[in-house]
């Protein structure tokens, strides 16, 4: 997993919100795979709530707490943290239904007429900022949001009321129920968070804190699945992803050592891939590329590993290998933009005039499916410049920082690229955007 990381400060605003001193950074992990499983666990569930699956991604933020929220209509943020807790795919599929019913019940569309820009790079950064702000231990949060009126104004911002969470459990329930996913997943998730409501705010996890969660609540929730169990059948193609998904972060955040005594003996498809990852953070290249090689003889047709491959060989020093990796990837699945973000990198650590030029045009093709990757616009500016065009390479990282919400730099990048790029042209308008989007 490449864990790409978009950083993003708490200096930013939104209209009657003025955030004071940059906070500890906060991160999305970004990777293809994880990613993949997840929309696989969530297609059923969002084309059941009148959502088009290509259109709404499902995201992990870098986060030990136990949260999951929405910004807009186009991605469901989920923490590692929460994502790891969980014990099975219909949990996870809950979450997923009660986050899609906020979205198809129209919860967040009506507060998003006061941010300007939720869909550009700079207006996702700011948005997400604000959102894992409010989300953060209250004393973690303090350090870099005002106290008071700011504070009280994110809380209105992106806290539910009561109302909409009773009316957010009962779309899930009946999202859940069309898609043919046991509905007791939605009481096994509450449970996690059962008696929340009494604990001092600073105590509570911060989805209690932007989902009311009271006994009224769980009652009505429990009366409405008694009255709708479902099917009792698990799914097998939901628990390989679900496990997937949680086995390949697990493996990239949990110790090595942890990893490796949980897989010992276990020739599965997910168990090679978590003791490859292991080996390579232990710095063993060599069992790490045995076990990767001894995974795609077996299964040799999934995108998913070839870039898992790649990353490893990068990261051995291996560019050329990784480049051959990256380039079955890409054959298998050239439509996924961190595959072929992959692949511009190391195309870049090639490094010769023929690798830059084409690192350039994969990242493009990159960006230009998933505008939204801070490591692929960090690679982009990198291709940019080792290929002669200063303009682009300054506007690629004014892009970058503003999705970070870092826009102090982000205006001088910016600027520096308005004055470089021919004015009018589309690049420029970009810069203009960022410009606009730090006033």
């Amino acid at each position: 997993m490449r864990l790409s990381v978009i950083s993003l400060t708490l200096s930013v605003c939104l209209a009657f919100v003025s955030l004071a001193r940059p906070a500890e950074a906060v991160t999305l992990l970004r990777d293809a795979d994880i990613e993949h499983s997840l929309d696989q666990l969530a297609a059923p569930i969002l084309r059941a709530a009148g959502l088009n699956p290509n259109n709404v991604r499902i995201l992990v933020v870098n986060d030990r707490a136990l949260n999951a929220f929405v910004i807009n209509g186009r991605a469901i943020f989920i923490h590692s943290g929460l994502l790891q807790r969980l014990t099975s795919a219909e949990q996870l599929q809950a979450i997923i239904a009660h986050e899609a019913a906020h979205i198809a019940n129209g919860h967040i569309s009506r507060r998003l007429t006061n941010l300007r820009g939720a869909n550009n790079a700079a207006g996702f950064g700011i948005a997400l900022a604000l959102a894992v702000a409010l989300a953060s231990d209250e004393a973690a949060a303090a350090g870099g949001v005002a106290l008071g009126a700011a504070s009280a104004a994110q809380r209105q911002f992106f806290a539910h009321t009561r109302a909409e969470e009773s009316a957010a459990d009962q779309s899930s329930i009946r999202f859940l129920l069309r898609a043919d996913v046991n509905p007791q997943g939605a009481i096994e998730v509450m449970d996690l968070f059962r008696g929340q409501e009494l604990l001092s705010v600073s105590r509570q996890d911060p989805y209690t804190r932007t989902h009311p969660l009271t006994s009224d609540r769980i009652r009505a929730l429990r009366g409405l699945v008694a009255a709708n169990p479902g099917t009792d059948a698990n799914n097998p193609n939901a628990d390989f992803w679900f496990a997937r998904a949680q086995g390949k972060l697990s493996a990239f955040t949990q110790n090595p050592g942890w990893t490796l005594r949980r897989v010992r003996g276990d020739d599965t498809p997910i168990g090679m891939m978590r003791r490859a990852v292991a080996y390579h953070r232990q710095a063993d290249a060599t069992r790490a590329i045995s076990e990767m090689q001894r995974l795609l003889a077996q299964y040799p047709n999934d995108a998913y590993w070839y870039e898992l491959f790649g990353q490893i060989l990068l990261e051995s020093r291996q560019p050329m290998a990784a480049v051959q990796a990256y380039q079955n990837a890409v054959a298998l699945n050239g439509n996924e933009p961190l595959i072929l973000g992959g692949y511009g990198r190391a195309l870049l650590a090639v490094n010769s005039a023929d690798s830059n030029a084409r690192a350039v045009r994969t990242l493009e093709r990159a960006r230009a499916l998933d505008g939204q990757s801070s490591g692929v616009l960090r690679d982009l500016g990198q291709a940019y410049a080792l290929t002669g065009q200063p303009g682009l390479a300054s506007l690629a990282t004014a892009e970058r920082y503003a999705l970070q919400g870092r826009m102090e730099d982000a205006v001088i990048h910016a600027t520096r690229a308005a004055d470089r790029l021919p004015r009018g042209s589309a690049p420029w308008q970009r810069a203009q955007d960022v410009l606009s989007a730090a006033r």
